[in-house]
């Protein structure tokens, strides 16, 4: 093999995230130097947990055109745009994953093994997929009646990825209609557990006035609090709120 190509091959793949889902599994993934940019979304502390090492790259608005002069090699993205970025990352010379949006525990662990596969790091899926397989080998017996909701009474279809998580930390998702929690709901038959996402709750909005309704305040059922931010993708970066709730519990 050429010299040329010998020190191409040893050079870090670079890789740029054009999506708040995806920033995630880069950020979990990639060795530091590989990456390049990230989504300016989760550079916000309020909407990823992960701001801190997000900062240290150059941020994006999810456009394939604002990464060329970074010049990736590997361009991520999930739902929307996937062919459109393809196209123009092929003409470029450039590999590009357009990840689906998982649906099941399943998809969440192809979609850490794609990524870290396509990285060049396939080991650095070892430990979350470890992870992932222990909460799933230990999940409780026996489910608690729970109903997770953010502001304005939004809340998880009863068999949506969301309650499939819930499940693993021990809460059995109650079916509602249409996906939301209703204050008549509460008043009339309260679940047990209320596990309030805090997603954005510094800001004044007609969301969280409904979180704060003297109905919810002064219901019987105990609440969690959880870190929205997680939920928003529900990819690896959830286990720790899962083995959280999985404590609060007991």
């Amino acid at each position: 093999m050429p010299a040329f190509a010998l020190l191409a091959a040893s050079l870090p793949l670079r890789v740029a995230s054009l999506n708040l889902c995806t920033d995630e599994y880069v950020l979990l993934l990639a060795r530091p130097e590989q990456v390049v940019s990230v989504s300016y979304l989760s550079q916000d502390p309020l909407e990823s947990r992960l701001w801190r090492t997000a900062r240290h790259y150059r941020g994006n608005r999810g456009s394939i055109e604002d990464v060329l002069t970074a010049r990736p090699d590997l361009v991520l993205t999930m739902g929307g745009g996937g062919r459109a970025t393809a196209l123009l990352a092929g003409r470029l010379h450039m590999r590009s994953i357009d990840l689906p949006n998982p649906t099941n525990l399943g998809d969440v662990a192809a979609n850490i093994r794609t990524v870290a596969t396509a990285l060049g790091t396939p080991r650095r899926a070892d430990p979350w997929m470890a992870r992932l397989n222990r909460l799933e080998a230990t999940s409780p017996a026996t489910a608690t009646d729970a109903v997770w909701v953010s502001g304005g009474g939004q809340s998880l279809a009863a068999n949506s990825l969301g309650a499939q998580w819930l499940r693993l930390a021990g809460y059995r998702q109650r079916p509602l209609t249409g996906g939301r929690l209703t204050l008549e709901a509460m008043l009339r038959n309260p679940p047990k557990v209320l596990i309030r996402s805090n997603y954005r709750a510094g800001q004044m909005s007609a969301g969280e006035r409904w979180l704060d309704n003297p109905i919810i305040r002064r219901s019987p059922s105990r609440k969690i609090v959880t870190d929205g931010r997680p939920w928003t993708c529900m990819g690896p970066l959830i286990i720790d709120e899962i083995e959280r709730l999985r404590g609060a519990r007991k």
